[in-house]
């Protein structure tokens, strides 16, 4: 195994952490948004402000676990499939992204695919992190 490769997993998880961290505040920030996005990409039609604060809780824990390494199995694959799953979601700005600013929804592929990386090499994330 190289020298450096527990070092980049550790940035790498940081760094998605950081992203992650930008999401799970506005939920409680600004309720509204998650409200609308629920409504356009999710089709929820009637969710209450109040549910934004509960997915930002349940999204805060599962933040918290991902960034301590903790039970990584689930709290990395808990993103991985979130938001791989809002990526898919967003499939009409993927398939056109030179209307208005669908491009920027393209962003979202390559952090995917570092959720995917992280969750495959989860056992050899272990600098920095409270679980095996």
């Amino acid at each position: 195994m190289p020298s450096n490769l527990k070092p980049a997993l550790a940035i790498l998880r940081y760094a998605l952490s950081a992203f992650l961290a930008v999401w799970v505040v506005e939920k409680f920030l600004h309720p509204e948004t998650t409200v609308a996005i629920w409504k356009h990409f999710y089709l929820v039609e009637a969710m209450p402000e109040v549910g934004s604060y509960v997915i930002g809780a349940i999204q805060a824990v599962a933040l918290l676990g991902f960034v301590l390494g903790i039970a990584k199995f689930w709290s990395y694959g808990f993103w991985l499939v979130t938001h791989s799953l809002g990526t898919a979601l967003s499939y009409k700005q993927l398939l056109n992204p030179y209307d208005s600013v669908n491009h920027l929804f393209w962003a979202a592929v390559p952090v995917a695919a570092a959720f995917l990386l992280l969750f495959l090499l989860r056992r050899e994330d272990t600098l920095g992190t409270l679980g095996k």
